[in-house]
């Protein structure tokens, strides 16, 4: 009989427990993004890992692509060579541009090894302090906001995709008409 108590008390406590989380927020959970398809894409300026920086209020009028990602992300590293098509494809325009923002708080680092090994010609933007993340509220990767000539986010994506797909580049085709 105690050990039928001592059991029923145990589940007891669980379960209040269980409740008691039920009904308030998660500490880990994402918050709700602000930037949402048709909303004006919040402005950020970043160094490169090529020494530049980069400023998107001044990509103002072209179309851009903002992409989180980072080199331990297999998804992420799996979409790259397809960006690469697409930045390939539309870069000779100068009315495209594509930013692969890494997010890895040792960036440099990192990206020197990925880099030698898989070169890509479009800009990698730096956020090791995950400021731009913040701002953009990613928190899965790879995640991608496409951005038209008025600083409008027209599409977001969250996962990887076949950006050399020819839909995709249709559809991009699309927006550098407009």
């Amino acid at each position: 009989m105690r050990r039928f108590f001592a059991v029923f008390v145990a589940l007891a406590v669980i379960a209040a427990a269980l409740a008691a989380l039920a009904g308030s927020p998660r500490p880990d959970a994402p918050p709700v993004s602000s930037v949402r398809v048709g909303t004006v894409a919040p402005d950020f300026s970043l160094p490169t890992y090529d020494g530049g920086t980069v400023t998107l209020s001044q990509l103002r009028g072209k179309v851009v692509m903002i992409n989180f990602w980072a080199t331990w992300c297999p998804p992420c590293r799996t979409e790259k060579p397809t960006m690469e098509t697409l930045y390939q494809k539309f870069r000779e325009r100068g009315d495209f541009e594509l930013l692969a923002v890494n997010v890895e708080e040792d960036a440099r680092q990192a990206l020197a090894s990925y880099l030698a090994r898989t070169p890509y010609s479009f800009p990698i933007p730096l956020d090791s302090q995950g400021q731009v993340q913040k701002l953009y509220q990613v928190f899965r990767f790879p995640e991608s906001f496409i951005i038209d000539r008025n600083g409008i986010v027209v599409d977001h994506v969250i996962g990887a995709r076949d950006w050399s797909d020819p839909k995709t580049l249709a559809y991009v085709a699309k927006l550098l008409e407009d």
